[in-house]
């Protein structure tokens, strides 16, 4: 995943999502390996970092630093998302659970 040091970015941008179970190895393989490197190449696109629930639902969170919401409706953004699309294809029935939310930095 790309790191940066200093100050957390002014926005977000935050998926969770729980997948089936017979699934999950895939699914991770694809998210680690395909999707996020492509999301780290989208100009305005900061940082990404992945993690798993210890408790709670959904099992899974993707967290992305951005520039600034307008990252989202880019092209590159669109292109990036659709990459490795057969994967996102055959995997997005399994999909449960999921949330997209955007969140901008309030305080301090």
């Amino acid at each position: 995943m790309k790191r940066r040091r200093g100050k957390l970015s002014e926005h977000l941008f935050v998926v969770r999502m729980d997948i089936e179970p017979e699934k999950e190895e895939e699914f991770n393989k694809w998210y680690n390996t395909e999707h996020v490197p492509a999301i780290l190449k989208v100009p305005g696109v900061l940082s990404g970092y992945r993690y798993v629930s210890r408790e709670g639902t959904p099992k899974y969170m993707a967290v992305y630093e951005l520039k600034d919401s307008d990252v989202l409706k880019s092209d590159a953004w669109k292109n990036a998302v659709e990459t490795g699309s057969v994967h996102f294809n055959l995997l997005r029935p399994f999909f449960r659970n999921r949330t997209r939310n955007v969140y901008e930095k309030i305080y301090p």
